[in-house]
Order: structure tokens, then C-alpha cells, then sequence
């Protein structure tokens, strides 16, 4: 085909690919940046599938691979600045003449933009979405790939067609400005980074900056999709980052942000998928940045420090640079002691001390004369330090460190914990260190609920001074503490029971350059009726604030979908530590395996759902079976008992819903390639596991069985009698636009699917 001839083929069918890749709507999110694209083979005598990461014996026609993905955007009040770098290599042994086509935003509010590949200028072109829309459909006709779908019912640009060389890199570079979604008063930023799972290896380098300039202060800065680096130079700049290598991207980027003038910022997102049921919420809430003449809420910090002979050498070592670095970062008008044991028990001063030149310099030296030797002797340390502190009307903080189990004084867990909570008279927060794997887990973590805190597990090759100073960077500036949140409508008595189940549980604190997100449920939602009331201590004095918000009387979209699986992921932590520390009973079981079917949470006493012979449908059988496994939370030290704790914690602080790597794709080393795909920690192995019987997608976990995968809500007489759509029919594209946008999602998977949407089952 000679380039003219190639041409006038391309100006043919321009119009019919155009859409190859509308990432923004797949989630219904709403607003913000799209840009991230595909290359679409142009030629109309080819059909060709959209790569995906599977290993294949030989390189298939059309199949590229993404080295490199950079983004960068600054985000100044709603607008967004961004600029996309992305290079593809032609992995296929044949020439591609391709076009590079990307979603419109969904407001469309996009402008100024400009495409260039290596270096040279393309023109753009808009399909508006029922123009788009069509060119979806011919497209996956045509491909007999139902990908696209993913993204149908929006608005595209699509570039002139280029030719890649087989082998050869093509860099493309996209800037544009966007006017960003606000709601709830959050800034919505969603970069559509999933488009990048179409490629037949893994993304070599991927990073994300976004710099977030305002006029007014920020406050929360959140990803609820990526654990994120989020760096503040002042109230009102903030630079977030992610960056992976070899990574297949299974779920889009967004960042979300709100300001104001208030000390304490708070915003919140609801979910309610099915009207009949308690909604879900998410509340962020950050203390405004102090300024530097601002005086800081004094505290007071105890430092209980293990010295046994176990301690011996590097631990000992980096324990006494974990003290020194807390002692460099009290401040003025900060109280402080510190208490060394083993089987005797040493403290620095008989009586807390106030923080000055002089009793630092003090104490440094007393922990540059620490040594390791003897036995542990945990109630009598703690029972000292706790007995220490008297005065309830500033924030108090015990820093509690051991490698090793109790023994010498009580050693009994029971006696110890009770002893504990007997001398604390402050509610001081206790935060428990356990280093290596000899140490008592699960009396940790009784220590640390019984008093208000929170554990931390040191593995052997870490570095203690390292895991203290980072706990220490949070809670070093206590500005409002024992925090309380309370919901109710305008001129209404507050009524508590409108809030159930919020995580975290009781009163928590704020921490300048903190932020706390709790999630929870309500019930009888309302509009801007509601207000949501946070009252907390400063200083010693109650101060309350007040926040309107709504809460959503039904969820049409999955734009905040993540919301109950992060509720979900708290909620399995929280019953997984009351089996563990309170006895497991079958009404908790019950719950766990619930939740693992419904949100597709597994855990290592339900990873059995992902057998190919266990049935999810057989509930007192998966419920039995999670009993039996829960057993091994009987191991309280060792490997085993302390990452099970670990895993634990990690579900009860989460601050996204879990995700599988998708690095770890089916012969690149691990489980699911292609997204949405579900993981767990797996005790025996040591590590995370990534499944592949199972996909979490929007608002519903489906299960392999078989050829096909089955909505997790779909009982077998369903599944039976479940209406047939063939693909690609008249029929199934209309499936959209009669049950709503997120059914896209499911269209858009490739095997055989059934799915229940508003009460009826369909399978295609």
C-alpha cells in the first residue's frame, strides 16, 4: 500500500475508530483529566485485538508495548495543566499505521490542547459522544474485542494516522488545560491511567506528579485509587507523586482535594448502591498547616525501651537512635520520661521532665550509657510509665519497644493487659513496637486497643530508628485531640444511630500534617440537611466544628464505589481483631466470608474462595472451613503469628481498598494481568498473593466458574435461568442505556459473563 493510497484508507475510516479508548466514563468518575490513550490499527482490511500482557510464542500483528508513561499536571484552584509523555514500541513483526485516540473529559470543559509525536505536531480531532459512540461499536464489532466498551457513551479526540516500524519507539506528548469537576467541595482530578493495561508487557516506568497550587488553604489531599507521596511546602502548595516500574495499571489515577479557612478541614463522599440499605461514608479531615507563630499543644511523651540480652548488638543500637531522635524533636513545654527495662527496671528521672536545653542534653546521655542484658519484664516497665502521667488535660503518648516475649515479673497476657489499662489514668495512646519475630503479637495488640493506640511490627531486616521516627513524624504536633463525629439534621437532636460502624473506632486525634479518613455507615439519608459536627479538645478546651453535607439517597453511578470497599476492608480488619483478641465465634465467621464474597476481600482464612473447587453458593460449608483456618491466629510470636497481625493491622488502617499488583500478571510472576483483580496475604508462603478465579469490579465481585465469570450476587436457580444476550447484538449494546453507565464495565470483560442488574440475570 503506497502512503497515498494509505491515506485516502485512513480518511475512510478515520471516522470509525476514533473512539478506541474513552477511559473516563468506565467509572462513571465524573470529571477530570483524561488523556492517556491507545493505538488503534487504522486499516479496514485488518481486525485487530487490542494488546494485553500474555505471554505468547511468537509477536502477534499490531501488538505494542508502553516503555515509559509520564505525568505531569498542576492543578491552580479547578484547573488542571497536564502534560502526558508516553512512548510505544511496535512488539509485532509488521509495520502499523496507527492512530493515537483518547477520551474526551467528561464535562468536556478541555482546551488548549496540543499532540505531538517525536516532536511533531498533530491535529486533533472531536467526536462528540453519539458520533463516538457508534465508531465504539463498529470498532468492537469489527475486532470482535469487547475492550472499548469499557469506555462507551463518551466524546473523543483522535490524531491523524502514523506509521510505526516494526521494533521501532514512538514518544507521544499530549498537553492540554481542564476545568476539573468540584464536589462536596473537593477538586476531582482522574487521570484515565487504565488505558495502559492494553499492552503486551508490562509499562517499564511509570510516574505521576501533580502540584496543587491554591489560593486558599489546602486541606485534604486523598487518592483513593494509589498510595501516593503527598509533600506540602506551605497551607497552600502540595506536590503529590507515584511512581512504579513494570507495573500493567488495572484502575485509574484521581486525586481529590479540598480548601477553605478553617482550622480544621473536613469533606465528605457517600455511596449508596442499593436504596433499602445503610449508605457508606467517607470523611477526610485535616488540621490546617500551623504557621510558624502559631504555639503548639503541648504533650507529653514516655519512652519505655526493651534492653534485654535479646536486644544485644544492632537492635540496641538503632533503639537508642530511635530515642535520640524523639528527644531532638520534643519541643518546649513538652513533658517527657524515659524508662529502660529487662528484668530490672530503669528510668531517666524518678518524675516527667520539661523539655529544655538542658534535660535533652540530659537524657541523651543517658541513652548513650544503655546496654543490652537480662531478662523482659513488660508489666513492671509498663506499669511505670503509665503511672507517670497525671494530668488528662494534654495529650499523653507512650512508646512501648520489645523483641521478645515477657520473662520475668507477670507473664501472664491477661494479667499484663489488665495492669496496663488499670495504670493508665490519662487515656494515654500506647504504641506498641514489635521487633523480629519472637515477640508476643497478639499481647501487643492488646496493649495497644486496651490503651487507645496502635501496634507496629519491625521486621528482622528493618530498621528500628527508622519505623519510630516515621510514627513520631505524625503524632509529633498534636492540634485537637480525642476527636468525636456525630451526624444529624438541622434543628434535630443529634441521633447518633444515624452513624454505625465507623472505623476508626472512638475518638481519634489530629496531627498537623495528618490526615485521618474514616469511613462508616448511615442511615435515612438527606440533603443539605445534614450536618456533620466534629468536637475535640484543644489545648485543653472543647472546640466543635460544623460541616453541611449530603448524603446520597441512591448511588446511580460507581463514581464513589470505592468507598464501600475501603469501608469493607476496615470492617474485615476490625472483626478479624476481635476473633483475635476476644474469641472467634460463627456469627464474626459468618461475616468475614460475607464480606469476601460480596466485596472480594480475602484474607488468610477465607483465600480458600479462590479454589477452583470451593463453590462461593455453599455458605455453612465456607463458613465451617473459615473457622477451621482461623485457628492458626492461635500462633501469637513467630512468622506466622506476627505478619498475621501485620495483615491484620494493615486491613484496619487502610486508606485505599486493596488491589492486586498487576505487575504480577499470569507468566510474569503472579496472579491476574488484566486488573480489578483481587489479592490476599498468604501465611504459609510468606507473601501477597495475587488471584485470578476472582475480579472486584465497580460495584461487584465476580467469580470464576467454569468458561465464565459469575456475579457473586447470583444464586444458581439465577444462573440457570438468566436471560441470554448474544454479544455484539443490537441487545447488548442497549444494556447501557437501560441499566446505566457502570454496566459498561462488565461488557467490556472478555470471557463469557452472567450478571444480575436490577433483579434480572442476563449472560453473554
Amino acid at each position: 500500500m503506497t502512503p497515498a493510497t494509505s491515506a485516502n484508507a485512513v480518511r475512510r475510516t478515520l471516522h470509525k475508530l476514533l473512539t478506541l479508548c474513552s477511559l473516563l466514563a468506565a467509572i462513571g468518575a465524573a470529571n477530570s483529566a483524561a488523556a492517556q490513550g491507545l493505538l488503534v490499527d487504522i486499516r479496514p482490511d485488518h481486525s485487530i485485538r487490542l494488546p494485553r500482557p500474555i505471554p505468547v510464542p511468537t509477536p502477534q500483528p499490531g501488538s505494542y508495548k508502553i516503555t515509559g508513561l509520564e505525568v505531569d499536571a498542576k492543578l491552580t484552584d479547578q484547573i488542571a495543566r497536564v502534560q502526558v509523555s508516553q512512548t510505544f514500541k511496535n512488539t509485532g513483526g509488521q509495520l502499523m499505521e496507527v492512530a493515537f485516540v483518547f477520551p474526551l473529559p467528561y464535562d468536556g470543559a478541555i482546551d488548549q490542547l496540543t499532540l505531538l509525536v517525536d516532536g511533531k505536531e498533530y491535529q486533533a480531532k472531536l467526536l462528540p459522544a453519539d458520533e463516538a459512540r457508534k465508531t465504539y461499536e463498529e470498532i468492537v464489532r469489527k475486532n470482535r474485542d469487547p475492550a472499548l466498551l469499557e469506555w462507551l457513551g463518551q466524546g473523543m479526540f483522535k490524531t491523524s494516522v502514523f506509521p510505526i516500524p516494526p521494533g521501532a519507539e514512538r514518544t507521544v506528548t499530549l498537553r492540554y488545560s481542564q476545568l476539573c469537576r468540584k464536589s462536596h467541595g473537593l477538586t476531582d482530578f482522574l487521570f484515565p491511567l487504565s488505558t495502559a493495561k492494553y499492552t503486551s508487557q508490562p509499562v517499564e516506568k511509570l510516574r505521576i506528579r501533580i502540584a496543587v497550587d491554591s489560593q486558599e488553604p489546602i486541606h485534604n489531599v486523598y487518592s483513593p485509587t494509589h498510595t501516593v507521596k503527598i509533600e506540602r511546602s506551605d497551607d497552600k502548595h502540595a506536590v503529590v507523586t507515584f511512581e512504579a516500574n513494570g507495573v500493567v495499571p488495572g484502575q485509574d489515577f484521581r486525586l481529590l482535594y479540598d480548601t477553605g479557612e478553617q482550622s480544621v478541614g473536613a469533606s465528605v463522599l457517600s455511596y449508596r448502591p442499593k436504596g433499602d440499605e445503610d449508605g457508606y461514608f467517607l470523611l477526610l479531615a485535616t488540621p490546617q498547616i500551623e504557621s510558624a507563630d502559631s504555639q503548639p499543644v503541648a504533650k507529653t511523651v514516655v519512652f519505655v525501651v526493651d534492653r534485654s540480652g535479646s536486644m544485644t548488638g544492632e537492635k540496641i543500637e538503632q533503639a537508642k537512635g530511635a530515642l535520640k531522635f524523639v528527644l531532638s524533636n520534643l519541643r518546649e513545654g513538652d513533658l517527657f520520661n524515659i524508662v529502660a527495662y529487662d528484668s530490672e527496671i530503669e528510668t531517666f528521672r524518678p518524675e516527667l521532665q520539661r523539655l529544655n536545653d538542658e534535660t535533652r542534653a540530659a537524657a541523651i546521655g543517658f541513652v548513650g550509657g544503655l546496654y543490652a542484658g537480662g531478662s523482659t519484664d513488660i508489666d513492671s516497665a509498663l506499669r511505670r510509665g503509665l503511672g507517670m502521667l497525671t494530668d488528662s488535660s494534654r495529650p499523653s503518648y507512650v512508646i512501648f519497644l520489645t523483641d521478645g516475649l515477657p520473662t520475668a515479673g507477670e507473664m501472664g497476657e491477661t494479667a499484663i493487659v489488665n495492669n496496663a489499662e488499670e495504670s493508665n489514668h490519662v487515656r494515654a495512646r500506647l504504641f506498641a513496637f514489635g521487633v523480629g519475630y519472637d515477640v508476643n503479637s497478639r499481647l501487643l495488640d492488646k496493649l495497644a486497643r486496651a490503651n487507645f493506640g496502635e501496634s507496629e511490627y519491625v521486621r528482622p531486616t528493618e530498621d528500628i530508628e527508622a519505623a519510630v521516627s516515621k510514627l513520631y513524624r505524625r503524632i509529633g504536633a498534636p492540634v485537637m485531640t480525642d476527636v468525636a463525629i456525630e451526624l444529624f439534621s438541622k434543628g434535630v437532636k443529634p441521633a447518633e444511630a444515624r452513624l454505625n460502624r465507623v472505623y476508626p473506632k472512638g475518638p481519634f486525634d489530629l496531627f498537623a500534617g495528618d490526615q485521618v479518613v474514616v469511613v462508616g455507615r448511615y442511615s435515612n439519608p438527606g440533603t443539605d440537611d445534614n450536618v456533620l459536627r466534629l468536637t475535640g479538645s484543644v489545648n485543653g478546651k472543647q472546640q466543635t466544628f460544623e460541616f453541611t453535607t449530603e448524603l446520597a439517597k441512591h448511588s446511580s453511578d460507581d463514581t464513589n464505589a470505592f468507598v464501600a470497599k475501603l469501608w469493607a476492608t476496615r470492617r474485615v480488619g476490625e472483626i478479624i481483631d476481635e476473633m483475635d483478641l476476644k474469641g472467634r465465634n460463627e456469627e464474626l465467621v459468618k461475616e468475614l466470608v460475607a464480606l469476601a464474597t460480596e466485596h472480594g476481600i480475602l484474607t488468610p482464612y477465607t483465600s480458600f474462595l479462590a479454589d477452583e473447587t470451593s463453590d462461593v453458593r455453599a455458605v455453612p460449608l465456607n463458613v465451617t472451613r473459615a473457622m477451621s483456618e482461623s485457628v492458626s491466629l492461635e500462633d501469637i510470636s513467630g512468622t506466622s503469628g506476627v505478619r498475621q497481625r501485620e495483615a491484620k493491622g494493615a486491613f484496619q488502617k487502610a486508606s485505599q481498598a486493596p488491589a492486586a499488583d498487576a505487575a504480577s500478571a499470569p507468566g510474569l510472576g503472579g496472579g491476574g494481568y488484566f486488573g480489578g483483580n483481587v489479592s490476599y496475604y498468604d501465611r504459609m508462603k510468606d507473601k501477597q498473593v495475587a488471584v485470578d478465579r476472582i475480579r472486584q469490579i465497580g460495584r461487584k465481585t465476580f467469580f470464576q466458574r467454569g468458561d465464565r465469570w459469575v456475579d457473586s450476587s447470583v444464586s444458581e436457580a439465577e444462573e440457570k435461568s438468566a436471560h441470554k444476550v448474544e454479544r455484539y447484538s443490537p441487545e447488548y449494546f442497549a444494556l447501557v442505556d437501560r441499566y446505566g453507565r457502570h454496566v459498561a464495565q462488565y461488557l467490556a470483560i472478555d470471557e463469557p459473563i452472567v450478571v444480575k442488574l436490577d433483579g434480572q440475570t442476563y449472560a453473554w
